[in-house]
Order: structure tokens, then sequence, then C-alpha cells
């Protein structure tokens, strides 16, 4: 590679967004779909107005892409690997336009070297994609209005009719990002505080711009207001609830911590750091510069939000949820690398040493993760042994970014998959997705759970009455006796399910064959599935 110049930066940009997306094409279509994404699956052969856990745009997105390409790994995940090329290419617009051409090059490339972006939000079946991609998209039309206004007049600007097509656009794609996430809330809050402490800006507050922007967001929003209409507005409340301190407010420091970890090491700890310091860099000179002050107002509201909401609420591993607001930071980051590469010799050597560090870890680190992943190599001393050290428990966790296809070959081995008198069901949401995926969705499901998830908005249980099941667990013998064997006259287990990764038994599934599907004799009001077999809506009262 020649030295990085001005003139050569995008042709440099763009040679890197081609390399990444065909390397991705490959991880995508070679890869198994991870619990998350198999249980999305369904959403995508059934279209909706919207969906119970997401907004919809990214199950119409592969609902599109899998009658192109198949219902495969990459028919699924081909529009995020598709748009994150476009996030990257929104990414170094920006940067170009705020700095320069080289830090647009250097944002895109620390970027892609974060295992949360260059992995999770490029390759997965996930509604993080489509999100980052019409984020960006806002905020590129946002920073034409903010920053590069071609007259100095203020009358002029706000009259002018390139003002009123950029807000135009900046509604159309907020209203996009809307269909795609719930995350789209901390932009516009994030511009509302940006113009409100900055007096040459503050202007756009008294100008119809704005709100018109967040008119067109809300007509674009109606799918999603219309589905949660028409139940119980259930989206809204599980997703608001998740932020909850159920029945008590009790502290919890060590949920915190775990996610403060959690995300240094999604991002890389050494990609992590810097970005953080751009934050707190962005903090200090926001009453100095206006463009610090944008991306510290667009930056930190998600991540301290779903940082601080860790105290009381237990988000689990959900350490992406702040992804948005670091994406922001990689803008000021990029230029940082760039001056540190064009300072003096310390700083240099120190900066390429950094940098060079980052590619060989996260190439080498990912290429042994994914090729474990799909052949389980490095099974004595990779992370089952981790696991194992830490938990006791001796289930490699990584089997779970393989196809559990083992589930499929024995419907059809038992004659289960073409008997229209049996359907399949699971007593978790987690495992629904793997023997959904595994089917390829040619069995109804239903999870004997007090928390079914989408599943029981995709299928009506009392079109099943009267039919046999197939029932799926992964130890969970206290759930089946608890919550399936009502649903049935008897349950009978068979041998178990082993799924097999290179010819190796890596994890035993348990199997139940259980005979005419009824109401549960024994009122069970917790069970979304009673609800509606008494034609209740699965939520609410």
């Amino acid at each position: 590679m020649k030295k990085l110049t001005e003139a050569n930066a995008a042709r440099y940009t763009i040679q890197l967004i081609v390399i990444t997306f065909i390397a991705r094409l490959f991880f995508a279509a070679y890869t198994g779909l991870g619990i998350g994404e198999a249980y999305y699956f369904r959403g995508a052969v059934h279209l909706e107005w919207s969906y119970f856990d997401q907004p919809p745009l990214f199950f119409w997105l592969s609902g599109l892409s899998i009658k192109i390409f198949g219902l495969t790994n990459l028919g699924l995940r081909f529009p995020a690997v598709l748009l994150f090329a476009g996030t990257s290419w929104l990414l170094f617009l920006i940067t170009k336009q705020l700095f320069s051409a080289k830090a647009g090059f250097w944002a895109i490339a620390m970027m892609n070297l974060s295992a949360v972006f260059t992995v999770a939000i490029a390759c997965w079946f996930q509604p993080d994609a489509p999100l980052m991609f019409f984020w960006l998209a806002s905020v590129y039309f946002i920073v034409q209005l903010m920053f590069f206004q071609p007259s100095k007049d203020l009358h002029v600007i706000r009259g002018s009719r390139r003002t009123w097509m950029l807000w135009v656009m900046t509604g159309v794609c907020l209203g996009l990002a809307t269909l795609s996430k719930y995350h789209v809330l901390f932009i516009f809050a994030g511009v509302f505080l940006f113009l409100a402490t900055n007096k040459n800006q503050r202007h756009w507050l008294w100008h119809p711009g704005p709100y018109l922007a967040v008119v067109i967001t809300i007509i674009f929003a109606f799918p999603v207001l219309w589905w949660n209409y028409h139940n119980n507005w259930a989206s809204f409340v599980f997703q608001g609830s998740r932020a909850g301190t159920g029945s008590h407010f009790t502290l919890h420091v060590d949920w915190f911590l775990r996610s403060i970890a959690g995300q240094a090491l999604w991002l890389l700890p050494w990609i992590w750091f810097p970005v953080i310091r751009q934050l707190f860099k962005s903090y200090r000179l926001r009453n100095q510069s206006e463009t610090y002050s944008f991306f510290f107002w667009l930056s930190v509201l998600p991540v301290v939000f779903f940082t601080v909401v860790t105290l009381w609420a237990d988000l689990q591993y959900h350490f992406h949820w702040q992804a948005p607001g670091y994406m922001m930071l990689f803008i000021p980051l990029g230029y940082a690398v760039d001056k540190g590469l064009s300072e003096g010799s310390k700083r240099l050597r120190l900066t390429r040493r950094w940098i060079n560090f980052s590619v060989y870890f996260t190439v080498i680190t990912i290429g042994v993760l994914g090729t474990h992943m799909v052949t389980g190599f490095w099974s004595s001393y990779g992370p089952k042994w981790l696991v194992n050290k830490v938990h006791g428990d001796t289930v490699d966790p990584t089997i779970q970014g393989i196809d559990y296809d083992d589930i499929g070959k024995r419907f059809e081995q038992e004659g289960w998959l073409n008997n229209p008198n049996i359907f399949a069901g699971t007593p978790r949401w987690w495992l629904m997705g793997k023997v959904d995926w595994s089917l390829k969705g040619k069995k109804e499901l239903i999870c004997f759970s007090n928390d079914p998830r989408n599943t029981a908005f995709l299928v009506d249980p009392k079109a099943l009455l009267g039919k046999d099941a197939i029932i799926i667990a992964q130890e969970n013998q206290p759930s089946v006796d608890a919550d399936v064997k009502p649903f049935f006259d008897s349950v009978k287990q068979l041998p178990d399910i082993a799924v097999m990764r290179s010819g190796v038994d890596e994890l035993h599934l348990q199997v139940y064959y259980c005979t005419h599907f009824h109401q549960s004799a024994m009122p069970r009001n917790d069970l979304p599935l009673y609800r509606q077999l008494n034609g209740l809506p699965p939520f609410g009262k």
C-alpha cells in the first residue's frame, strides 16, 4: 500500500470496503446461525406489519433476500453484509467532510477492526445493520444542514429549497431507522440537545424543518404503531420493561461492571479505550467546537443510558446496545489516528504498533474462532476448557454457532417432518429458533414457556388442538414436567438427538413424543399459550 494521502484515501477506502464485503460473504455463508438469528428466522418467512421483539425492516429485507438467494444462511444475512458496506462508506463521507479523507479511511479501518462491528453487526441477521446504515444516513443529512450551508445568510438558509429537501431526507432516513430499531430515539434526543446547547444552531428549534422530519418519521413508523395498537402495545411494553427494576429496586454493581467489561470485550479493549477517550475529549471540547459537541451528544446518550441502567436492570449480555454511540466516536478516532501518524517519531511509532497489533489480533482471532466454530478443532483447550474452568459447564458455547441439522435429520428419519398431524415445540425461546431453522420452518412451533417472545404471535395454537407434538429440550426436565405435560394426554421421552460437529458428539438434546394437544386442565394464566387457547391475547390484561 502506497502512502495514504488526501488524493488516494477514497480509493483505498473503497478497496477496504470491497475486500471486507467479500470476506463477510464467505463468513455469512459458511457459519451457522446463532441463537438470536435462528430465533428471528420465522419472522422473515412470515412477514407482518411489525413484531414483538423488534420493528420489521430487517425481517422485510431478509424476507426479500431469501426469495432471491434461497432459504440459506447467506440468504438471511446478505442484507446485513450489504448494508454494512454502505454504512462504512457513509462513515467515510461524514468523516471526510468534518475532518479529512485520510481520517475517513482510518475511521472505517478502526470500525472494521472492532469485533462487534466487523462480525455481529456486519454479518448477522439482526436489526442492527439497517439501524446503523439509516442512523448514519440521517446523520449525513443533518451534517449538511448544520455545518455545510452554501450561504452565510441565515434568512437564505432557512428558506432555501435545499434546506427543506435536506430535512425531508432526514425524516425519511429517521423513519427507516425507526423501522429498524427503537434506538432511533437517541438521535432525536441527541440532535435536540446539540441544537439547544449551541447558540449558532439554536435557530433550528423554531424552524419547521425539524418538525417536518419528525412527522415524516412518524408516518414511516405507522407499521410499528399499527401492530402494537392491535397487540396491546406488547413490543413497547416488553422493550420498556427491560430497563425496569422489577418488583424491588436494588443496585447491582456487578451488573454495571459486567456491562463495561462486556462492551470493552466486544469492541476489543485496545480499541474500546481510544474510543472512550474520544467520548471524554468530545465532552471536554463541546463548548469550543460545534463538531465535537455534535459527536458528544449523538454518542453519549446510548452509551451512558444502556450502561447506567445495568445498575438496576439485568440487560444480561446485550453489550451491543451501545453500538450506535460508539459508531459516532469512530469519526473523531479516525482523525486522532491520522494525526498520530503525522506527528513526531514516538507518537508515530506507537500509533503504527497499535494499528498493526489491532489488525493482526482481529484477523487471527476471528479466523481461529470462526474456524473452530465450524469445525470444533480447538476442543481441548479452547472455549469449552475455559467455560469448564469458570462455570463447570462442559458444553462448548461456540456450538451455538453451528446449525443443529441433526434435528432435521431425526425428523426425517422418524417420518415426523411430513406428518401433518405432528407439530414441534420447545420449553425455551432460545432453543426454539435452533429447532425452527433446522426444520426450515416446515413445522408449526410452540414455545411452552412464560416467555415465548415472538412465537406467540406467529403461530395460532388453536389450529393445532388434537395433534401430537415433538418437544425438543436441552436439560429442561422441570420445565417439561411443569409447562408441557399439562397440555397433552401423554408425554414419552425418546432417545436423545446428538448434535455433531465434524463427527464429534458435542451436545445432547432431549426428545419427547407428546400425544393429543389440548388446553391445560390446570389454570396457567402465567403462560401465554394458556391465554391464547382461552381466546385471550398472549400478553397483557
